[in-house]
């Protein structure tokens, strides 16, 4: 059955692709809609005005009449269709009206005919369509469709295909949810039904991967079911390119020998203070790296005490890194002498590549690379760094401070914001790796390796873009179960959506599709480069929650309040106090304090009661989170508040109690050295803000239920 299916859309689309055209008219749209049991209404296509009244006669009440024609794409503008049409004479004038006002918009257009449709029943009005992303591919969309979809955008997406299931949480992921559920004394539409038109779409773009766009607009969704009222397709004009793929292992395997090299050499490396091939030296000596290594420069016999070689081919025995620092002029044949050695990796510094327009330059050593098998890192990097191998191979400053976290950045900029971030909060690394114009190694690779990397705790990743979406969502699946994944996605804008020809189309702008299938892979998404470091930094240290009920307890009412809406804010839910655990909070606290959720213990209170009241929430069993409010006074000055808090926290987790706890400390000057304590101690401490330690709560929570171990959705 589905092999006959594919056969009869095969055939259609062979056929428009022979007429010359990549859009297809409606009665063809029909024949693909009934081949992959899409419901639209019954209809006909009538070629004179008499068939146009005999087929609207078999049809009980009003019809819905448009245009047919190979060469108008938007109906509507064209003035090719009439809604609600009835009876012979009005049949006849609309039939004329509609061929009239498609002759004045196109003289030249070919007129098929008139389709005369089924009028739906009121309903409401969804979109269901496809679009063929530059990153992610076959991409699926839903949302409120008809006159609304373009002027309110509520639209979600999914990679293609989707499954029942992943079609059925679409319906839920739109900011107009509820609308489908039933308000007012309204009927809910039929989820089921919809979700089956979502699933049907999805599995066509995946069977026929030369269909670029589809446009279910409107489905009208009701009670009793779900039918499409138009179906646009659109085919592409270009072949879809292949990118060069390479196996999980294959991937591991070049990988390991660059982030735990045995011999690195230093092509173009240098005596000469101020020179690249210096500073890359430098750093790999003086930060201790175990393994050879090995400079390469034809003009000099020793560097820094180590044998020179004319050439990466005379250094003896196997060498699993070359880092390049020369003009990109002399990149391509030193890669040739690299690729005769078969050193598995180049790391490639030099700029003057495919970011200043040398996009032959790339496109050669890129060949060169593949006849030899090397996997290319760069080029266009400030190098990497792989703390726990001593291996600091850059020109930019050193960093030795190991750790669990592994970051990546395309910028080099943006990679020191994170060295000097790191440096400045004591994080410890894994890894920093710049990625730069990405000719090769991408971040599917370096996830596939730190996913299994038993040194990296939590990946987070700036990115400018994805070279291919499909292949990083892979292997974003394959982590998230073992470790967070973060990532900061530069640039917000829909430019993807200029040249659409679909409703669908227009609205998947680059970043509304990463929003939705960054989530769907469990990726956590971080707004801004601080929040990436700062999730970077605190998802290692927070425990994982086991419940989604959060208590805050609070010294000052003010922070109390922006606690709770940032708790809102991050999706995150304040737990319901019951009535004994309520009783047992207000023992400790003074009559002038309120209990519930926050629990005010108020600003005066000395710290026994921070620290009775902290006990409580750690000790209940129902109570999954705390979130601090901590208000600087002399009755308890900050580091009296840090030090019992990170007491009563070691007590029990030494106990078996680990839960998150986060702490918001507004105060003087004082509050900065106590936040450190505590983040030194497991409690994610944040001075002078209550969104900062509530947002990495959040992420907490998204990576857990994205890892299955909450439950629900992400």
């Amino acid at each position: 059955m589905a092999e006959d299916r594919m056969l009869r859309v095969r055939a259609l689309l062979d056929a428009v692709r022979a007429d010359g055209r990549t859009a297809l008219t409606a009665p063809e749209g029909k024949v693909v809609a009934d081949a992959y049991g899409i419901a639209v209404p019954g209809e006909e296509l009538a070629r004179d005005v008499e068939e146009a009244v005999a087929y609207a006669a078999r049809f009980d009440g009003p019809v819905v009449m448009k245009i047919v024609s190979p060469d108008i794409l938007h109906k509507t503008d064209a003035g090719g269709v009439i809604v609600g049409v009835e009876g012979a004479s009005d049949v006849r004038a609309a039939f004329h009206r509609i061929v009239e006002n498609a002759r004045a918009y196109d003289v030249g257009a070919r007129v098929e005919g008139v389709q005369i449709q089924e009028l739906l029943p009121k309903g409401q009005e969804v979109i269901v369509g496809a679009v063929t992303d530059p990153t992610f591919g076959k991409v699926v969309a839903f949302g409120l469709g008809g006159v609304l979809v373009e002027v309110l955008k509520d639209v979600t997406f999914r990679l293609a295909p989707v499954d029942a299931d992943e079609a059925l949480s679409m319906l839920d992921s739109i900011r107009a949810a509820e609308i489908l559920r039933g308000v007012r004394g309204q009927a809910g539409v039929d989820r089921w039904a919809v979700a089956e038109q979502i699933r049907r779409v999805s599995r066509l773009v995946a069977d026929f991967p030369e269909i670029a766009e589809v446009d279910l607009n409107p489905v009208i969704a009701t009670a009793e079911g779900a039918v499409a009222a138009d179906i646009r397709v659109i085919l592409s004009d270009t072949p879809v390119k292949e990118r060069r793929r390479h196996t999980r292992a294959e991937i591991l395997t070049s990988m390991r020998r660059l982030m735990q090299p045995s011999s690195v050499a230093v092509i173009g490396a240098s005596n000469e203070q101020g020179k690249i091939g210096n500073s890359v030296m430098r750093n790999l000596v003086d930060g201790g790296f175990a393994g050879d290594i090995h400079p390469v420069n034809p003009r000099a016999d020793d560097i820094l005490g180590r044998k020179a070689y004319k050439s990466v081919t005379d250094v003896p025995g196997e060498v699993d890194v070359a880092v390049f620092a020369i003009p990109a002029k002399f990149v391509a044949s030193a890669l040739e002498e690299v690729g005769r050695k078969n050193i598995p990796n180049a790391v490639l510094i030099p700029s003057g590549f495919a970011e200043t327009g040398e996009h032959a330059l790339q496109d050669e050593i890129v060949a060169i690379a593949e006849r030899y098998g090397v996997r290319l890192l760069g080029p266009n990097i400030y190098g990497y760094y792989s703390t726990w191998q001593d291996l600091c191979a850059t020109f930019c400053t050193p960093y030795d401070v190991k750790g669990g976290v592994a970051l990546t950045s395309q910028s080099g900029g943006i990679g020191m914001a994170i060295l000097g971030f790191a440096r400045t909060t004591k994080t410890g690394v894994s890894a920093i790796v710049g990625l730069g114009n990405k000719s090769d190694l991408d971040e599917d690779d370096l996830l596939t390796w730190f996913g299994e990397d038993p040194h990296t705790d939590c990946i987070a990743m700036h990115l400018e873009d994805l070279k291919d979406g499909r292949a990083f969502v892979e292997a974003a699946r394959a982590t998230v179960p073992k470790k967070p994944v973060v990532v900061l996605k530069a640039g917000r804008t829909a430019a993807g959506a200029k040249a659409a020809g679909s409703h669908t189309g227009a609205l998947a702008g680059d970043d509304a599709v990463y929003d939705d299938i960054l989530r769907q892979a469990g990726v956590i998404r971080a707004p801004g480069l601080k929040d990436m470091l700062e999730y970077a930094r605190g998802l290692p240290v927070l425990p994982t929650p086991k419940g989604d009920n959060i208590v805050i307890i609070t010294g000052a009412g003010g922070s109390g309040v922006l606690l709770s809406d940032a708790v809102t804010d991050n999706g995150l839910t304040l737990m319901d106090i019951p009535p004994d655990l309520d009783t047992a909070f207000r023992a400790f606290i003074p009559p002038f304090g309120a209990a519930g959720n926050p629990v005010d213990i108020t600003g005066g209170e000395p710290p026994s009661t921070y620290e009775a009241t902290i006990r409580l929430g750690l000790e209940d069993p129902r109570v999954h989170a705390l979130v601090l409010g901590y208000w600087h006074t002399i009755v308890t000055p900050p580091m009296v508040f840090a030090e019992l808090t990170a007491r009563v926290v070691r007590e029990f987790r030494e106990r078996g109690v680990d839960k998150p706890v986060v702490a918001s400390l507004a105060g003087d000057v004082e509050v900065e050295e106590a936040c450190q304590y505590l983040y030194e101690r497991g409690v994610v401490a944040y001075p002078y803000t209550t969104e900062q330690p509530v947002a990495v709560l959040g992420a907490k929570y998204r990576w857990a239920r994205a890892a299955g171990l909450l439950g629900g959705g992400s």
